[in-house]
């Protein structure tokens, strides 16, 4: 990345996209490269001004933010994705997760995360706001879904037994419920949970989970 975090804006409300601006134009580290107010603006600008980072709202009009999540993944092109909505539901986060996007913030809370999230999206890492990362987790637990027997689909050095437990830890069993339900101990448990950790590069529950939905290991 260049030494300033070249930003792309897309909302189809200026008024927001001023309210972005104000915001970012006060860290030095931040350089707004272009802004758009419709998907179909949006991908003919994305593809010349070599943003680092998109943020985008789902909801726009000509072409809405799942389309263009659909036209990136089949360019070269390399900016993260950072997803700006006032929609919370379940099956639209899975879907933009599954489509590449790198993080997810409320616009109810976005005022207070978003240099945080472009921060942490800008050095490799993903970013959802606190509401959004509840969201993913409750959504695992209580509804009687059970782990899917589809296989991995891209490559990973993850044992049988580590695939069982990523599951199970993405409908949100607990470590103690996991052994019993294995039969192993929790230490066990704890151990296989670090080495998934070390394994798929991620931070926390949250990037496992992340891991599992796009990689179709649970039923939706």
């Amino acid at each position: 990345m260049s030494e300033k975090i070249r930003i792309h804006l897309a909302d189809d409300h200026q008024v927001l996209i001023d309210g972005m601006l104000a915001v970012l134009k006060t860290n030095s580290k931040f350089e707004v490269v272009g802004h758009s107010l419709n998907g179909l603006e949006l991908v003919d600008k994305i593809q010349s001004n070599e943003a680092d980072i998109l943020i985008m709202d789902i909801n726009m009009p000509h072409k809405d933010g799942i389309e263009v999540l659909k036209e990136l993944s089949q360019t070269k092109h390399s900016c993260r994705v950072i997803i700006l909505s006032s929609y919370d539901d379940i099956k639209l986060i899975k879907e933009v997760l599954k489509l590449g996007a790198n993080g997810y913030l409320s616009k109810q809370c976005a005022g207070e995360s978003i240099v945080e999230a472009i921060e942490s999206v800008a050095a490799g890492k993903d970013y959802f706001s606190q509401n959004i990362q509840e969201k993913i987790v409750s959504s695992f637990s209580g509804n009687g879904t059970e782990p899917s027997t589809n296989e991995v689909s891209i490559n990973t050095n993850l044992t049988d037994r580590e695939l069982e437990i990523l599951k199970l830890i993405s409908l949100e069993y607990s470590g103690k419920e996991i052994g019993e339900e294995l039969s192993i101990s929790l230490n066990t448990v704890e151990t296989h949970r670090k080495n998934l950790i070390k394994k798929l590069n991620v931070k926390n529950t949250i990037g496992i989970v992340k891991f599992a939905i796009k990689n179709n290991l649970i039923k939706q």
